[in-house]
């Protein structure tokens, strides 16, 4: 029986994968038999992360470059190529928050956040859809945001960015499907990762949140693994502009 959830002989970059739920995912990918990319801004953390995984058995490699950079995109993108002969999967996950009320955020903090979560997703799917052209198949997989479907005070310029990263997907799946590429998103919900740490230790938001989750806590990285690899793999070869919530049931209820 074929395994609808292998992923042997895919080439995946991850991008932001050095730690929270980039490194979830690229985990999940590479237990899954892929050939996984590591991505961070620092090429030495990305080259030691990679090496992790590669003491540990698995498939891994490290491209270090800041995805709001696109000279070094490009470049890792053709390293990728060079390198391994192919690629196969996108997972945009590299993102900043800025979190400041409307008129406490600067024009510069809003332009940081949507060069690095809305402008990089586009120029790396750009990139990447140009390789999976010639291979008649691909995946890229967006990370979104529960905050892309609800509103939420101090983050306007992260929910825009997000919300443009949920049409952005429904675009490239109509673009792209015809070309065997398949555009999707997770929009996570709350996971406790070093992003969110500032904000979880505040008992009163916790406990706000997790009164808020049915599931009654904070969501692990490791729990991105099993959606990542879902969306990657053959089981998902008919899904194609779907936002795949992941978020304990916040957005289920009142």
């Amino acid at each position: 029986m074929i395994d609808l959830f292998s992923l042997k002989e895919k080439v995946a970059l991850i991008t932001g994968s050095t730690r929270g739920l980039g490194h979830g995912m690229a985990w999940g990918l590479a237990n899954a038999g892929a050939h996984v990319v590591i991505n961070g801004r620092d090429p030495s953390v990305a080259k030691s992360k990679a090496e992790e995984f590669s003491a540990r058995g698995l498939m891994a490699s490290a491209e270090g470059f800041d995805t709001s950079d696109g000279d070094a995109a490009a470049e890792a993108v053709n390293n990728i190529v060079r390198r391994l002969g192919r690629l196969d999967i996108l997972i945009n996950n590299a993102g900043i928050a800025i979190r400041g009320g409307l008129t406490d955020t600067t024009d510069n903090d809003w332009d940081k956040i949507i060069a690095t979560n809305l402008t990089a997703c586009f120029r790396l799917s750009r990139l990447a859809a140009q390789q999976m052209r010639s291979q008649r198949s691909g995946r890229i997989i967006m990370i979104s945001s529960i905050i892309s479907l609800i509103g939420r005070p101090t983050m306007s310029a992260y929910a825009a960015a997000k919300g443009g990263i949920t049409s952005l997907t429904r675009t490239l799946a109509a673009e792209l499907g015809p070309q065997g590429i398949t555009c999707n998103a997770i929009a996570p919900g709350y996971f406790a990762t070093d992003l969110t740490e500032p904000i979880k230790s505040r008992s009163e938001f916790d406990a706000y949140i997790r009164s808020r989750t049915p599931l009654g806590r904070w969501g692990r990285a490791e729990e991105l693994a099993g959606p990542a690899v879902f969306l990657s793999s053959e089981a998902a070869s008919y899904v194609n502009g779907h936002i795949l919530i992941v978020d304990g049931g916040m957005t289920a209820v009142l």
